[in-house]
């Protein structure tokens, strides 16, 4: 997994969500976004505060976390 140094979670900002630079844009939202059709240059026109590596790492990072499994433990 690259370096997602831009992908920030706090428990203050958007509920703990992951955020963009600690901003109160989600990954959530970005890949809504680019989900329903929107390019990153939309996105960066409509969002000006953005830069184009915040939104490859929100991509990047929604990746990583759709291949991540849940692996049940037993207990004793």
């Amino acid at each position: 997994m690259g370096q997602l140094d831009r992908i920030t979670q706090q428990p203050e900002i958007m509920g703990g969500k992951a955020c963009i630079r600690g901003l109160r844009v989600t990954v959530g939202m970005i890949v809504g976004q680019m989900g329903t059709g929107h390019s990153v240059d939309e996105l960066l026109a409509d969002y000006p505060y953005l830069e184009r590596e915040d939104i490859m790492q929100a991509l990047r990072y929604a990746a990583w976390r759709a291949e991540e499994r849940e692996v049940m433990l037993a207990t004793a």
